[in-house]
């Protein structure tokens, strides 16, 4: 049962891994954003794309991952992103 536990919990590392590669990676896209808005004169905070953003998300959405905890996760990180690029 042991091993059955620790092969599990080397895939949700191995997940982890990707999932931080994959943030990092959307971090540096949206840094990019920012100083194109910057330039452009447009406000790094723009609610209609974020709730487009979501819905998009919902509805690809399969779970079980809940949709409110869906939404918990995304508002975090394009918080994080938004709060990077200023």
């Amino acid at each position: 049962m042991f091993e059955k536990l620790k092969k599990k919990r080397k895939k949700i590392d191995l997940i982890d891994k990707k999932l931080l590669g994959l943030l990092n990676q959307r971090l540096r896209i949206a840094l990019e954003v920012g100083k194109i808005k910057k330039k452009m004169g447009e406000k790094i905070y723009n609610p209609k794309r974020e709730t487009e953003v979501l819905e998009s998300l919902k509805i690809k959405n399969k779970g079980p991952l809940k949709h409110e905890d869906l939404k918990k996760i995304f508002e975090t990180i394009m918080r994080t992103c938004r709060s990077s690029q200023i």
